[in-house]
């Protein structure tokens, strides 16, 4: 064994104790460490013969990289809708870490992770109250659940058709509508060779709202003059967090031939919440829903999660299934999970969300839930009070959509760019009804009210700055 190996092993615990301690500093003092921070590090040496060691790796680490880690996973980093890592969560992924288990075999003799995925999917239906004849998994995030589900989609459009995409191929556009897609379901239907282009936008309800028009959407349909269609309907926009009428849509299914997919990366956790819960009212008549994990579930990145009708199992086994690989024995009989995703090799997801799970419940995640929506609202009222800011819509759910009084993009960009260089706070930019704005996510589990007030005074102190500037 090499000396450095060998050293290492020998040195396993108080290697991992350093490491630990390192990981310890930074949660510990997560709410002082900037949400941004310089991109300039101190050069590196070169890839050395010998290697130096963990020890000394772990040294040129924290010299080098430790103060230009930013508190992405703290409670003011508003951006991307991102979550943060509850302490279970946290236990979950460093086990998960440390087994390294490549998750596949449910039966027969392989390791426990798949069972222990099939538990926390049926967790997962419990926490959003959707029925049992879903299946689902893990894969790394929305885009990649929404690939998921849109390649099944895509197989069930060519059996309409008597074809076989998955064996036979792409040919031709496939008739795909939606009011304001996520630019992973576009990313998705590019990779699936479906086009990214091909995607035909209805109307929403009125300038102001993101949710489709119902009556536009019937029309569209009958245009098609019965042809089997995909249909991308929104569980909680990004910019507004507003929804689809998921009723109104199933009572159209029940009409037309669809594949109805719903995309509900964040948005799906209003139904954690008796206040929210109607806002998703009709969903579990879906063929298919996306949810992030990484978001208000708090786990780890990379995490997310996908529901499929159970009928649709055969569809996606031929979407997925590794057909020249005799040794994996039948498909539909003997299920692995290399033959229900796109990744062959996969980590160990599922046992953060399975930690975070059975240590909080239900109830713990809807305080989360509940408690970001309050704070979201509570932003939304000081926007709507203050003489430097205007919300560019309600606050529906989580998001503020917000812009400067008045201003010009280019303003509005300084603003953004000076509150972000403050390190207090992180948002992001985004466009809403032909106005420049900005974009606020409260999704992290350690967000206090505290922590709202501190925002609310960054950004009157940024916009004073800006206002003294000559443009």
């Amino acid at each position: 064994m090499n000396k450095r190996l060998h050293t290492d092993l020998g040195n396993m615990r108080h290697l991992l104790t350093e490491a630990l301690e390192e990981g310890l500093t930074f949660l510990n003092n997560i709410a002082d460490i900037p949400t941004s921070a310089a991109h300039s590090t101190p050069a590196g040496s070169p890839l050395t013969g010998d290697g130096q060691g963990s020890e000394a790796a772990l040294a040129e680490f924290k010299e080098r990289f430790r103060n230009l880690i930013v508190a992405s996973a703290g409670p003011r980093y508003w951006g991307f809708v991102t979550g943060g890592t509850t302490p279970a969560a946290i236990m979950g992924d460093m086990l998960a870490t440390i087994f390294d288990q490549n998750t596949q075999t449910v039966k027969g003799h392989g390791d426990l992770s798949g069972i222990i995925e099939f538990e926390t999917i049926d967790m997962l239906k419990e926490l959003f109250s959707l029925p049992d004849d879903f299946l689902g998994g893990f894969v790394t995030g929305a885009t990649m659940s929404n690939f998921t589900c849109l390649g099944v989609a895509r197989q069930w459009l060519g059996k309409q058709n008597h074809t076989d995409i998955a064996k036979a191929g792409v040919s031709g556009p496939a008739p795909v509508l939606s009011a304001v897609p996520h630019s992973s379901s576009i990313k998705a239907l590019s990779m699936l060779g479906m086009g990214s282009s091909n995607i035909q936008l209805v109307k929403t309800i009125d300038a102001t709202r993101e949710a489709i028009d119902i009556e536009a959407l019937e029309e569209k349909i009958k245009a098609l003059r019965g042809a089997s269609f995909l249909l991308i309907s929104s569980g909680g926009t990004v910019n507004t967090v507003d929804y689809d009428d998921s009723q109104a849509i199933a009572r159209l299914k029940e009409k037309y031939n669809f594949w109805w997919h719903i995309d509900a990366a964040f948005g799906g956790f209003a139904a954690i919440s008796p206040t929210y819960a109607h806002l998703l009212a009709g969903w579990e008549h879906a063929d298919s829903i996306t949810i992030d994990g990484h978001k208000w579930l708090n786990v780890p990145y990379e995490s997310a999660f996908f529901f499929v009708k159970e009928r649709h199992k055969v569809l996606q086994v031929e979407t997925f299934q590794n057909s020249n690989a005799p040794y994996l024995g039948d498909p539909l009989e003997n299920f692995n999970f290399l033959n229900f995703l796109p990744e062959n090799s996969r980590r160990f997801k599922a046992l953060p969300a399975w930690f975070t799970l059975k240590a909080y419940g239900r109830e713990g995640y809807r305080e989360i839930v509940e408690r970001n929506i309050r704070q979201a609202k509570a932003l939304g009222d000081f926007i709507n009070t203050s003489d430097y800011f205007e919300l560019l819509a309600p606050v529906r759910l989580n998001t503020v959509c917000f812009s400067v009084k008045g201003a010009h993009p280019p303003k509005v960009d300084l603003f953004l760019h000076t509150l972000n260089e403050r390190g207090k706070v992180f948002m992001t930019p985004t466009a809403f009804n032909g106005r420049k704005g900005i974009r606020a996510a409260l999704v992290n589990w350690r967000t206090t009210e505290e922590d709202v007030a501190i925002v609310q005074q960054e950004m009157l102190e940024a916009a004073k700055e800006v206002s003294k500037m000559s443009f």
